[in-house]
């Protein structure tokens, strides 16, 4: 667990990460089961990029209006294509979405009455998000199941899932940095009592 603790007022803070098609959003699911507020950090990227959000004109002046649909609204599709084929094209859009996605995270925690919140962000070491808060929890997978989840939930081609799965980091250097890791490789069952588990050894902490 990270030195750092609680603070004063703030509820127990994990972050949780992994890699695209690990199950990261699996064991969120889970956890808020359990009683945890979850902030998806995606879904914050998603409304701050909206007309009118605080990081809509940043991506606008970044990628240009060939993004947007009729409406004006960011065409997640179009921005996925051109960010998962270049590297700097990912990192321009990381440092125009970034900075109000982790500011509007920071508000709902500090808005949580819940003890515990767990963040879930892809991006949440890259951001340097785990700094501020008390664990980091990270959720492995096989590239083979990787890729297969992607082609079975986003209609995706073989290729195209490789792609994404290979544009990230390696799972590894997460890895190594988590307080817990969760291999999802398997049974949903074996992944809920892992989970189950690692809830109740947090309790354990938090009370002693």
């Amino acid at each position: 667990m990270s030195s750092t603790g609680a603070r004063q007022g703030r509820p127990f803070v994990i972050g949780l990460t992994g890699n695209i098609a690990t199950g990261k959003s699996e064991v969120a699911r889970m956890l808020a089961g359990l009683g945890a507020k979850v902030i998806d950090a995606d879904v914050v990227a998603h409304e701050v990029m909206r007309p009118g959000g605080p990081a809509y004109t940043a991506v606008v002046a970044a990628f240009g209006r060939k993004v947007l649909d009729p409406e004006g609204v960011i065409d997640r599709v179009k921005l996925g294509t051109i960010v998962f084929r270049d590297g700097e094209a990912l990192r321009r859009l990381e440092a125009a979405a970034h900075p109000a996605t982790i500011a509007e995270v920071e508000r709902r925690i500090a808005a949580a009455t819940e003890p515990v919140v767990v963040v879930e962000a892809i991006k949440l070491i890259e951001a340097g998000m785990q700094r501020n808060y008390d664990a980091l929890w990270v959720v492995v997978a096989s590239r083979q199941i990787q890729i297969a989840r992607l082609v079975a939930s986003r209609g995706l081609s073989q290729a195209e899932a490789a792609l994404r799965v290979d544009a990230q980091p390696p799972q590894e250097e997460k890895a190594a940095l988590a307080d817990r890791v969760f291999r999802n490789d398997g049974d949903l069952q074996d992944l809920q009592h892992e989970v189950e588990a690692a809830w109740d050894e947090l309790q354990e902490l938090r009370t002693t």
